[in-house]
């Protein structure tokens, strides 16, 4: 591959052009991991589209749970499409190459959407403990333009941030080289390419996360802590199985995105590997959306049923 570069103060060359290392190091399973990849984004499109498609034609979902679903199952579609079809398009042509444009639109975009999973998840479990910690209060507190403003504050609570550090982040001098030994552009590989000091960007990075994290995840543990004290409450058995039946789909996604990241970007530096990394990368940009609507479908008596009646009328 061919580099690209101008000559800068003090004759140092500054990248024009990042070229993604991916799978390159797997030459043998290129064929395996194209047809892994597009039966897992084929599983996503369909999947995702179907819980949308479901939850707007069957007037049994016209509730707030199910509104916040349909948002968060288009953001997934959006999340891996960020992704998944530049992995494909690598895989298939075998070139590589990025500008810096490219890589910092996919970069903020990733950031953008990662940042609104984060906050819609919260949400999404501020409904769950106002259905069960408040059930005669619901309709009241979760009415339709209450629904809007938090979906909407979810989207786009994060686009000024992320812009903004995208842009820091690619103000640095690039000029070690051009090869980020990753299938995407994530911040961690982009950062090691700079050739200055990157505390002050490090530093960053870590507020931002801490702040569009760490914050929704601390919402997301104070509603279930009130959920599960008012299940134990609970007189019967059978009302325990229902709190829990509502709840158990989005905490199983909630444990699969943060333990994923968390395991991702808060690892020690002496246990980092790139192969690990980039494992760890794959489940929660692919895997776990892939699992995302089989585990709201099949966990969900109303969903089998519309999902039923739909497919029964075509």
């Amino acid at each position: 591959m061919k580099l690209e570069e101008m000559k800068a103060e003090g004759n140092v060359s500054t990248v024009k052009q990042f070229v993604l290392l991916g799978f390159s190091d797997l030459p043998n399973l290129r064929g395996f991991l194209s047809g892994v990849f597009s039966i897992a984004y084929t599983i996503i499109l369909i999947g995702n589209s179907l819980i949308i498609i479901i939850t707007r034609l069957d007037p049994t979902l016209k509730k707030p749970m199910y509104f916040f679903l349909a948002n968060f199952s288009f953001l997934e579609i959006c999340y891996v499409s960020v992704t998944l079809p530049r992995i494909l398009l690598n895989i298939w042509t075998r070139d590589r190459a990025m500008s810096l444009l490219q890589c910092a639109t996919q970069m903020c975009f990733f950031l953008i959407l990662a940042t609104t999973e984060s906050f819609l998840l919260a949400v999404m479990s501020y409904d769950r403990y106002v259905a069960i910690c408040h059930p005669l209060h619901y309709i009241l507190i979760m009415n339709p333009k209450k629904c809007i403003e938090l979906a909407a504050g979810a989207w786009l609570i994060g686009m000024p941030v992320q812009i903004g550090q995208t842009c820091q982040i690619f103000s640095l001098h690039f000029c070690r080289s051009n090869q980020i030994d990753h299938f995407f552009c994530d911040i961690p590989p982009i950062i090691k390419l700079a050739c200055e000091d990157t505390f002050s960007h490090e530093l960053s990075v870590f507020v931002v996360s801490m702040l569009f994290a760490a914050v929704p995840f601390s919402l997301i543990l104070a509603s279930y802590s009130k959920i599960i004290s008012t299940i134990l409450r609970m007189p019967t058995a059978q009302g325990w199985g229902k709190a829990f039946s509502t709840c158990s789909s989005h905490l199983l996604v909630v444990v699969l995105f943060y333990g994923s990241a968390i395991i991702t970007y808060l690892r020690p530096k002496s246990s980092h590997s790139v192969g690990i990394a980039r494992l760890f990368s794959l489940f929660y940009t692919i895997v776990t959306p892939m699992f995302n609507p089989l585990i709201y479908s099949l966990r969900n008596k109303d969903m089998i049923a519309a999902l039923r009646k739909l497919f029964l009328k075509a």
